[in-house]
């Protein structure tokens, strides 16, 4: 596979705008999980809530305005707007028509969905201001990038629950590869909503305290929101100093609409063609972010595929205890935890974790620590048995 550099990338979560509180938060191993307040709802739960005010969208993009749509604005222009001038960058070198937008989502505009219909029942018609397909509609927010900074290459969004911005990522590289971008805008938009937030406690797997990933005693996960956008370019001599995609991998193993595979034949099959895809061996990998949602399916299903692929063991981590689970964009905010990681010679902690499961046999980081790595690998795997992980480095 052809390594892609990653330009720049910006990230809005619970921990506040931009990649500094959420550095911050990675090495104080400090959890930024709160009470709910978006929404009012009979459910006891600590979620990884954006407190931060997000900025306004603009008068002739109204048909846009959501949260989702926000957060994404938020991301485009926080840490002195990298993001966005890089975008413009890119723009000036290549031409619009060849910079693209993958974005991944699993609520979009939901929330103010959920609004519109609580007006209709109580009011009998729908606002006038609810427009479906540009707020609702999973590709409403990569919509909305789009047009805000006026590109005019491929634009779309995946929705394949919790591993869907870590495949916007694979995609934006395929894009490059196959000549068909120069650029692409990747990464995960997803807020908080009541669809969300009661479907997974219908299913009893949202915890009452904070999550716990890894944890003998886990109950289940913390839901949270958040932003992560990267921008991927073609290769250049310019970029070699730039932290690059190395490779990633996807699979569907389809075992279960919810439930993971429990010997985690798709994650491992993912880990797997990752690995193959980057031309690396298993020991290269220096920390694993993993998926580590802190329900008791997922977190040993994950465990068990690493200690297939990680024969030789691998340190790694869970980071939901700091943002909280944020699923369609989790992939893209736990790829800059790696680039951070990479960056800034810190591995994270697994806020939450008091007693590692006796049946996990990697060495599992409870508070983050200060060392040097070059190669990270993070794992994200969805309902259905949506899986993907990617590795990011140094060229070497």
């Amino acid at each position: 596979m052809q390594p892609m550099p990653i330009t720049a990338y910006s990230t809005v979560t619970a921990c506040g705008l931009g990649n500094k509180p959420l550095l911050s938060a990675l090495k104080a191993t400090k959890s930024h999980l709160k009470k709910l307040s978006v929404f009012d709802a009979d459910i006891k739960a600590l979620v990884g809530e954006v407190s931060d005010k997000l900025p306004c969208i603009s008068e002739n993009k109204q048909r846009f305005k959501t949260r989702n749509a926000q957060l994404a604005l938020a991301t485009l222009d926080c840490d002195d707007k990298r993001v966005r001038q890089a975008v413009e960058q890119a723009i000036d070198k290549y031409g619009a028509e060849r910079v693209g937008v993958v974005l991944g989502t699993s609520t979009s505009g939901m929330h103010e969905t959920e609004l519109s219909y609580e007006a209709y029942l109580a009011e009998g018609t729908m606002p006038e201001d609810f427009d479906f397909l540009h707020q609702h509609a999973w590709g409403a927010t990569a919509d909305f990038l789009k047009e805000e900074l006026g590109l005019l290459g491929p634009c779309y969004a995946i929705s394949t629950a919790c591993s869907s911005s870590s495949k916007s990522i694979a995609s934006a590289q395929r894009l490059i590869a196959a000549g068909v971008c120069d650029a692409v805008l990747a990464g995960g938009v997803d807020s908080l909503c009541q669809l969300t937030l009661y479907g997974f406690s219908s299913l009893d797997l949202v915890a009452d305290t904070p999550c716990t990933p890894l944890d003998q005693n886990r109950v289940g996960i913390s839901l949270g929101e958040g932003s992560g956008l990267l921008l991927l370019e073609r290769p250049s001599d310019e970029y070699e100093d730039c932290v690059h995609l190395l490779g990633y991998g996807e699979s569907s193993d389809a075992y279960h609409m919810t439930a993971p595979h429990p010997e985690g034949a798709g994650a491992k099959a993912a880990m797997l063609e990752a690995l193959g895809k980057s031309g690396l061996k298993a020991e290269a990998i220096e920390y694993l972010n993993l998926h580590a949602t802190g329900t008791k399916m997922n977190d040993a299903s994950e465990m068990k595929a690493v200690e297939q692929v990680f024969q030789q063991g691998i340190v790694c981590s869970g980071t939901k205890g700091i943002t909280g689970h944020t699923l369609g964009a989790a992939g893209a905010i736990e790829s800059i935890i790696s680039l951070l990681a990479i960056e800034h010679a810190v591995l994270p902690g697994t806020v939450g974790l008091t007693n590692v499961d006796e049946a996990f046999k990697n060495p599992v980081l409870k508070a983050s620590k200060p060392q040097q790595v070059s190669t990270v690998m993070s794992n994200n795997f969805g309902f259905g048995g949506n899986n993907a992980s990617l590795i990011f480095g140094m060229l070497r």
